[in-house]
């Protein structure tokens, strides 16, 4: 929802991009971080006789791979394409990286949207009533 307001709001769509960009940085960074807790939590329960958190811990590194393929392997790759269309002093949905740039983009989104698909199954498994033993 942020993403797209900033480029609606601003008349930059190059400021847009680099304010969205710290933004995403941030929710990556924090994505890690609750991420690798939750499976240290998870692992805490499966020793202790949980059985359910495991596939729990299952759909959490799942989102884990998800943040760090978006952040560490799609990222750099549009990172390196906006600067260089700075460098042709262009921004980059004026260069000629516009289509590249497009289908990076659009890999950063379906990932995103597994991610969020996920989220939801993590929600709506653990907040599942627990049998006997759980």
């Amino acid at each position: 929802m942020v993403a797209p307001t900033l480029f609606s709001v601003l008349p930059n769509r190059e400021m847009a991009g680099m304010i969205a960009g710290h933004l995403f940085r941030t929710e990556a960074i924090l994505g890690i971080t609750v991420g690798v807790l939750q499976l240290v939590l998870c692992n805490v329960m499966i020793r202790r006789g949980a059985k359910r958190y495991r596939t729990l811990r299952w759909i959490v590194l799942a989102m884990l791979v998800c943040v760090l393929a978006g952040y560490f392997g799609v990222q750099p790759f549009m990172e390196g394409l906006k600067v260089r269309a700075q460098a042709l002093n262009l921004g980059v949905s004026e260069s000629p990286f516009k289509g590249q740039f497009g289908m990076l983009h659009g890999v950063s989104s379906v990932i995103y949207l597994v991610h969020s698909i996920l989220a939801l199954v993590l929600v709506w498994r653990a907040a599942a009533p627990r049998s006997a033993g759980e």
